[in-house]
């Protein structure tokens, strides 16, 4: 209710900005072409995940990787890990936040390991993951339309080696921050005697429909490379959600509800860009310049990256991009900006959309994390991850 409130106040300063002149037409026109596909993207992509997950393939998966833990609770650690890494990287960050992690809340407590160093790592690398590919994040996709529609190739070719350097360093804060943690054994049980999980919010679940989860399953296998293909992203997200609309329709159409679109996110994303635009052609980008600076360099790239993390965690990581976006005028100081609104909003609770939605899943849970303590290893990691991500960066692009 929150977002959409903003989401709200930010149309309406929008639609002053339009009236006034201070975004011409010509400009709207440009700008709802070329975000419309993107939305349209993360619509469809919402829609599939939130199915998938009512079919069980998250909960599914981690109960095996439970499993295959073999009782060792850091192997557990790096196997939940992996898994939030490649459902951030071809999901998703909010997707890692919103399905993830009470599936991960759950598989833990029913180990009997403590949940904050796994629920930690599922937040982080939710963040940090996201900059492998245009698909991990929704400034990427917006960064692929600056860079010239380059191929999800290419942009992984670019961000290959900053994206590794952000999910190791986060992990080995956290190996050795909770290394006695780390340490514990748990009963290694067969899957089939797993119980149930509940995720948050759901007291009462079906039972499991085999059918819906193989269909969820192949659409997820046969969507994943066609994400990556080069073919725009809204074409097979789409079609991955019709599919899956109409099975779900024939075998569980209760749950295809209208608040399966997340009119919030639409809402706020929508008046953010009316509102970030008119921004830009009243000049905001060129103060902002002073702070990033313009060359190259090691320490310009830095600069650069700095800017658009502490951006992140005053506003929010999406305006503090779009804010940004013209200063970075080259690939490599568009990977330093995405450096830094990517892996650097793990300091304040509104830097990302995604911490705001993982917090309210462990709230609902009863995993209670203080902002406080999230925000004093924030101060801690943001800053050591974002700067080794621009070291590999410079050095890759040599």
């Amino acid at each position: 209710m929150r977002l959409a409130i903003i989401g709200a106040v930010l149309l309406a300063a929008g639609a002053v900005a339009i009236a006034t002149g201070a975004l011409p037409f010509t400009d709207l026109v440009a700008l709802v072409d070329r975000v419309a596909p993107i939305l349209l993207f993360v619509v469809a992509m919402t829609v599939v995940t939130e199915l998938c997950s009512e079919a069980g393939v998250f909960l599914w998966t981690a109960r095996r990787l439970r499993y295959w833990g073999r009782g060792y609770s850091i192997l557990l650690w790096l196997l939940l890990a992996a898994f939030a890494t490649l459902s951030t990287v071809f999901l998703s960050l909010d997707t890692t936040a919103v399905l993830l992690t009470p599936v991960v809340v759950s598989v833990t407590r029913q180990a009997g390991l403590p949940a904050l160093p796994f629920a930690l790592t599922t937040v982080w690398l939710a963040n940090t993951a996201s900059l492998l590919l245009p698909i991990s994040n929704l400034t990427n996709l917006l960064a692929q339309h600056s860079l010239g529609g380059i191929t999800p190739g290419g942009f992984a070719g670019l961000m290959w080696a900053p994206s590794l350097a952000a999910v190791v360093v986060p992990l080995l804060f956290i190996a050795v921050v909770f290394r006695r943690d780390l340490r514990n054994r748990y009963s290694r049980i067969p899957v089939g005697r797993i119980r149930p999980d509940q995720p948050a919010g759901a007291d009462s679940r079906p039972a499991a429909d085999r059918v819906l989860l193989a269909c969820s399953a192949v659409v997820l296998a046969l969507l994943l490379p066609a994400l990556v293909s080069g073919v725009p992203v809204w074409i097979p997200a789409l079609a991955g959600a019709v599919v899956l609309g109409v099975v779900f329709a024939l075998r569980r159409p209760r749950v295809l509800k209208v608040s399966l679109i997340p009119w919030s996110l639409l809402l706020f994303a929508s008046g953010l860009f009316l509102v970030m635009e008119a921004a830009r052609h009243l000049g905001a980008p060129v103060l902002l310049s002073q702070l990033a600076g313009q060359g190259q360099g090691f320490m310009d790239l830095v600069r650069l990256a700095a800017t658009g993390a502490a951006g992140s965690n005053v506003l929010n990581n999406l305006p503090a991009y779009l804010l940004a976006e013209p200063l970075a005028g080259s690939p490599v100081r568009m990977a330093a900006l995405l450096i830094g609104v990517n892996a650097g909003p793990i300091i304040t609770p509104w830097a990302s959309l995604a911490t705001l939605l993982w917090h309210d899943r462990l709230m609902r849970m009863n995993v209670l994390i203080t902002w406080k303590g999230y925000a004093i290893f924030g101060l801690i990691v943001a800053p050591l991850t974002v700067f080794a991500a621009v070291a590999v960066l410079a050095i890759a692009g040599q």
